[in-house]
């Protein structure tokens, strides 16, 4: 799969309504199309089910959104992911999953904001020391980074934490 087509829903761009606007989308639709595997169930997650409709709630933060047809089809999306519960590590429980993770898995951070699947997303790095850590763009911008924290320490330092979502990329 090209890289600029993963943001799209089955890899096709078709307006602003095909892009995965909820990651937690993002890793299921990769999932489909063969691109990444969703650990969760082997980590032992939990499913966090609530519905998601954060877009839809906060229209006036979407500018797209003032299209009638535009917010139509993002509610249509959001409903549609209503069947589909997220497999949630718990913030508690990342310790004990650390050593099953690999360089190169996607992170996602879950948050309790209601309608919201995650608020950031980074790549899980272990260091030379064995140490597993988060590479990630920080929230205010600037360039690519390893965190200092190690991963447990970074998810429980995040205000609204509920915990991961982890996904591992399928190469070749």
């Amino acid at each position: 799969a090209h890289l600029s087509t993963m943001r799209y829903r089955g890899g096709v761009r078709a307006g602003y309504a095909s892009r995965l606007h909820y990651f937690s989308e993002w890793i299921s639709d990769g999932m489909r199309r063969g691109l990444v595997r969703d650990l969760g169930a082997e980590l032992g997650a939990i499913d966090d089910d609530r519905p998601l409709r954060f877009m839809t709630e906060h229209r006036q933060s979407y500018p797209a959104l003032a299209d009638g047809e535009t917010f139509a089809a993002i509610a249509a999306m959001e409903r549609s992911l209503d069947g589909a519960a997220r497999h949630l590590v718990p913030t508690d429980q990342v310790g004990s999953v650390v050593s099953r993770l690999e360089t190169g898995d996607v992170l996602a951070f879950a948050t309790s904001i209601p309608g919201l699947d995650v608020t950031h997303a980074a790549m899980a790095y272990r260091d030379r020391d064995g140490v597993m850590r988060v590479l990630h763009a920080p929230l205010s911008g600037g360039v690519v980074e390893v965190a200092h924290r190690p991963l447990p320490e970074y998810v429980a330092a995040i205000r609204r934490s509920t915990g991961i979502l982890v996904a591992r990329p399928l190469w070749g």
